[in-house]
């Protein structure tokens, strides 16, 4: 981890020893960049993150995330191409080399329908819930939570295949909260790191004694189907009209009635969005219902994005 990195002409950066051309900016966020870039030795184009780390902590940041990234080798979660560590002055840049999608996010596919007047179909629900619970079932059984799934962080493949992505949030997955300076710190940690429409309810006010697992990607994966289902996350109106998202969803969501969706969409929209943690469904029971739920279980054919 940390190769060097150098620029050697203008607009080329050589990253593991390959060069590659910036193309052009694709997003920036907080103290993130994203470039398109392309590599000279194979013409394959690649995003490239590039965070600016202030001091020593942010550079350990990046070096975990780039750590996480290289623990898995699954089809619906993001694989690094390359990592390096580069000086600004007193400063670092951390630069994460990634695939590039051209297909964009999740939200850009609902966003794009909505504009149309459209919603994703049933069966298209079902494939890109299926692919991103095996993503999260891969990070699960690593002992790990993604902890901030949202349609922003899912990537669509050309086949409509979804790719769990920003794995900088990700923690170990069961955290045994003894006492209340260590549940304000969670606490904390989570209002910085976790997004807050897609929040877990035990994230906003954590007890001081309890057991914070895995689940909270459930919660989260079920506003993503709510966003699938109605274009929108079921409290993104919350927090853009400046209400409180932490007394919403304390309450049991209302899930306004539609004729594109079936009653077992329905019942599994509402188990993912149930308040109690310790009664929301973990991942391998939700695939097993999504499974029996697909259309190539019951009529053989496959449905692409």
């Amino acid at each position: 981890m940390g190769h060097a990195l150098c620029i050697c002409s203008r607009g080329t950066v050589t990253i593991d020893h390959k060069r590659y051309l910036f193309i052009h900016k694709l997003g920036e966020g907080g103290f993130s960049f994203v470039d398109l870039v392309e590599g000279l030795h194979d013409g394959q184009f690649s995003a490239l993150k590039r965070t600016l780390c202030h001091e020593q902590q942010d550079r350990e940041e990046a070096q975990r995330e780039a750590a996480m990234h290289r623990l898995f080798h699954h089809p619906n979660i993001l694989h690094l191409v390359a990592y390096c560590l580069r000086e600004r002055g007193t400063k670092h840049e951390a630069w994460l080399l990634l695939p590039f999608f051209k297909r964009g996010t999740l939200w850009n596919e609902i966003e794009k329908l909505k504009d149309k007047g459209n919603f994703l179909t049933e069966e298209q629900i079902i494939q890109l819930l299926l692919g991103i619970c095996r993503g999260l079932e891969a990070i699960h059984t690593k002992g790990y939570a993604h902890r901030d799934l949202k349609p922003t962080n899912i990537l669509l493949g050309d086949e409509g295949q979804p790719v769990l992505m920003d794995l900088g949030s990700m923690n170990q997955a069961c955290i045994h909260v003894e006492g209340s300076r260590q549940a304000l710190a969670l606490q904390d940690w989570a209002a910085q790191r976790c997004t807050i429409s897609y929040r877990a309810p035990e994230l906003f006010s954590v007890q001081s004694h309890c057991v914070i697992d895995e689940r909270t990607d459930v919660w989260s994966l079920g506003c993503v189907l709510y966003a699938m289902m109605f274009g929108e996350g079921p409290y993104d109106m919350v927090f853009q009209k400046g209400d409180s998202v932490a007394l919403a969803v304390q309450n049991q969501l209302s899930i306004p009635q539609s004729p594109r969706h079936s009653s077992a969409l329905r019942q599994l929209l509402t188990s993912m969005m149930t308040v109690d943690p310790q009664q929301r469904p973990h991942i391998p029971l939700l695939l097993s219902q999504l499974e029996v739920l697909q259309p190539s279980a019951r009529d053989g054919h496959t449905t692409h994005i």
